[in-house]
């Protein structure tokens, strides 16, 4: 089952997110490479494709896990919780509808 995994930035977490990316990334991509990501991507801080300075609020992630357990384990070992990047983080079942 896909399951979202929902997460809200820490007050100015750029330079948090900065450091730890290559290892958020690397997770993504292993999900990605096995064909469980649906989607990922941050949340821009300001109404543009590249906020710059302004940096982001939080971020999005829909994949497929063998259960709620194993999502939310899987969320809290992401290399931005370890850095300090997100204030929190809800991961709840996600059923794919469209397109």
């Amino acid at each position: 089952m896909y399951y979202a995994i929902m997460s809200e930035d820490v007050n100015d977490s750029l330079p948090l997110r900065r450091t730890a990316r290559p290892a958020h990334l690397a997770r993504l991509e292993e999900l990605r490479d096995q064909g469980r990501l649906l989607i990922a991507g941050p949340h821009p801080a300001v109404d543009t494709e590249d906020p710059g300075e302004a940096g982001f609020t939080g971020s999005l992630v829909v994949a497929e896990f063998p259960s709620l357990e194993a999502a939310r384990e899987w969320a809290e070992s992401d290399p931005y919780v370890e850095a300090g990047v997100y204030a929190r983080t809800t991961v709840k079942p996600f059923r794919k509808v469209l397109p």
